[in-house]
């Protein structure tokens, strides 16, 4: 299947004008954990434009039980495994990998030209971290991020809010994985919230 051929069929089952926002859109995706690879994943069945995945791990052995990774990825960089898997599902788009650790001084270098940036990090103050440059620097961008997933707590807690104008946050909010593990269902799940938020905001459909 060529790239016609292949947008062809997307613009079908998405509708021609909806693909063709999907086509212009550049999204960040900082963190390629439980969150960003599932996020990823998603928005490149999308057919997002151009993709910007950056982190600075290589997976192993106790990633596989959450994220979007195989046996065969440990020992890869998380951007090269996610390449892989992005470039068999739709290597038609544009797939920016930086193995680097997201830091202030990074940040507009890395996504100063995304129209939506996901934060799929780990740790509080990484979230704090992104969460405040984003906003601050670059003025543009809209922010989706992950808050409680950890536990196995139903789905029905999970939720997504508009915290602030360009930010919005996905998860039950409450559970921390300090007090609690991380289980593949509730953690993919909160990665679809995040893609469909970002989806939504690419579509213009802003309000919850």
């Amino acid at each position: 299947m060529n790239k016609e051929q292949y947008y062809a069929v997307q613009e079908r089952r998405h509708g021609k004008e909806k693909q063709a926002l999907f086509a212009k859109a550049h999204v960040g995706i900082a963190g390629l954990g439980g969150l960003g690879s599932h996020v990823a994943i998603m928005l490149a069945r999308l057919g997002i434009g151009v993709l910007t995945l950056v982190d600075f791990d290589v997976v192993d052995e106790t990633n596989i039980h959450r994220q979007h990774y195989e046996l065969s990825d440990i020992g890869k960089a998380k951007t090269t495994a996610l390449y892989e898997q992005l470039m068999r599902i739709n290597p038609y788009i544009t797939y920016h990998c930086c193995q680097e650790k997201v830091v202030p001084e990074n940040i507009q270098n890395l996504f100063g030209n995304c129209s939506v940036i996901c934060e799929a990090f780990d740790r509080a103050e990484q979230k704090a971290m992104l969460a405040e440059n984003v906003l601050c620097r670059l003025p543009h961008a809209y922010l989706v991020g992950g808050n409680g997933m950890a536990d196995i707590k139903s789905a029905n807690l999970m939720k997504v809010q508009n915290v602030m104008s360009r930010y919005y946050l996905c998860g039950d909010g409450i559970s921390d994985v300090a007090d609690a593990c991380l289980f593949a269902p509730r953690v993919a799940l909160c990665a679809s919230m995040q893609a469909t938020q970002i989806m939504r905001i690419i579509l213009n459909e802003k309000s919850l």
